[in-house]
């Protein structure tokens, strides 16, 4: 294996020469070994956007040569494509600046630009990671400007599309069963009747709430801390810096981004990513509540509440022939633990800033995109596999409607509460029917049973 000698202010290091990192990238390698786990390729390609976005905002005021542009441009172009991932093998747990991670962007940039100028990697005379790539820049701006980028796009293009998706599979289901009556359950005992389109509207309703709550937590994140470099205050950015990435970046990505105001907050603190991973929990608590309903309401099939019949994926179990179970429930249900684990770490993080710079970026942007990627494949997976397929077992809808004694309540305008509730509880004890129950205590006659308890009109 052939290795060439890098260089930095710590010495002389040694790098595989396939690889088009650098010293730098190369120490964090040897002084990280913690975990494995990455920075996600949607991250990576962030990161390429905003680099390019400062190449093309550098490019008036730098020296540089029309081919060394163009090499630093289609260096960047290469990384947002993914082409160069294999080139970015830092782990999330480094240094809470992530600066090892942008200067890995730097390296990797500078080297394979060299590369297309016809030289070769490491000829820092042709481009330099810190002069040219970093130029104007300082890793306690570019990285949590990566963040925002990141997760915008992971948001908009991902997550939203997958919340509608299924909030429309559930929407339709509502519409299709608008008129099948079913007993309604508070406190896991019987209660009044509703629709099993009431009870799945409620589902569209949090979904869509909830994604309204997610978009506008990500339209915080629209505004940049670029141009803040190392504190805040700017210092070797040229002045008009911040806007012309601003402005690149919506020629890139199509989001319209903004210069913060304010770019000492945005350094120090990350209350924009605890407000969109806050959203992305009470997601997941909407999800969990929909999805343990429906596994639930699917119970049995004999033996449980089985008013819905779940589509049958595959065995269940190894041990009893014919089980089936609802997979996609269980599976959905474990994404929404752990994005509500990731957002305890995420809060956390986010509370942990000192002075002008919060050391816990990576591992903020780590959870928030794996949330964000586990909420969406998990949606998915539920709508295709579970909800689309979802069938009513209306014999025992009608069966569980006419044994329920919550359709006494009813009576409540004609004969009072409390003569109500003593049928109930005789009906009860007794093992009969409200109708005979109250017939019996001389409450009500046939006639003004049927007549006021008519579960259609209850809804």
């Amino acid at each position: 294996m052939a290795y060439r000698v890098e260089h930095d202010s710590m010495g002389d290091i040694q790098v595989e020469d396939s690889r088009y990192w650098g010293s730098q990238t190369q120490r964090s390698l040897e002084n990280f070994p913690i975990g494995g786990e990455r920075f996600s390729d949607d991250f990576i390609r962030a990161y390429g956007c905003l680099k390019k976005a400062c190449v093309l905002a550098n490019a008036p005021s730098a020296v540089w040569k029309k081919e060394k542009l163009e090499a630093l441009l289609a260096a960047c172009d290469e990384v947002i494509a993914g082409k160069l991932k294999e080139h970015f093998p830092l782990v999330v747990w480094q240094t809470g600046s992530g600066t090892q991670t942008n200067m890995n962007l730097n390296e990797v940039i500078a080297n394979r630009a060299a590369e297309l100028l016809g030289g070769k990697k490491g000829q820092k005379e042709l481009v330099h990671p810190n002069d040219d790539v970093n130029r104007s820049q300082s890793s306690n701006d570019t990285f949590p400007a990566a963040m925002h980028i990141a997760a915008v796009s992971m948001v908009r293009d991902r997550l939203l599309p997958a919340v509608e998706l299924l909030a429309s599979e559930l929407e339709a289901k509502a519409r299709i069963w608008a008129r099948l009556i079913k007993v309604g359950r508070t406190h896991l005992q019987d209660a009044v009747p509703l629709s099993l389109g009431q009870e799945f509207s409620a589902y569209v309703a949090q979904l869509r709430q909830a994604a309204r709550r997610i978009d506008l937590a990500a339209e915080e994140l629209l505004e940049l801390p670029i141009g803040g470099t190392a504190v805040g205050t700017g210092l070797n950015a040229p002045a008009g810096f911040d806007d012309a990435v601003c402005g690149e970046l919506e020629k890139i990505t199509g989001e319209r981004y903004t210069s913060a105001p304010n770019k000492f907050a945005l350094l120090a603190a990350h209350d924009g990513m605890a407000g969109l991973s806050g959203a992305l929990s009470t997601l997941a608590a909407a999800l969990m509540k929909i999805a343990n309903d429906i596994r639930w309401l699917g119970s049995g099939p004999r033996c449980g509440i089985g008013e819905l019949i779940l589509p049958e994926n595959e065995p269940g179990s190894s041990i009893m022939p014919g089980k089936v179970n609802p997979t996609q429930n269980e599976a959905l249900t474990m994404v929404c633990a752990q994005v509500m684990g990731n957002h305890s770490t995420v809060a956390f993080a986010c509370s942990q800033g000192n002075f002008e710079l919060n050391v816990f970026k990576p591992v903020i942007i780590h959870n928030l995109l794996q949330s964000i990627r586990l909420l969406s494949d998990g949606m998915e997976s539920f709508r295709l596999r579970c909800v689309a397929g979802i069938d009513v077992n209306r014999e025992k809808l009608a069966e569980y409607l006419e044994r329920t004694l919550m359709v006494v309540t009813a009576l409540n305008p004609h004969i009072g509460y409390d003569k109500s509730a003593a049928i109930a509880k005789k009906a009860y004890t007794e093992n009969i029917t409200l109708k005979e129950a109250g017939i019996s205590l001389g409450f009500l006659s046939s006639e003004e049973y049927d007549r006021w308890v008519v579960p259609e009109r209850m809804v």
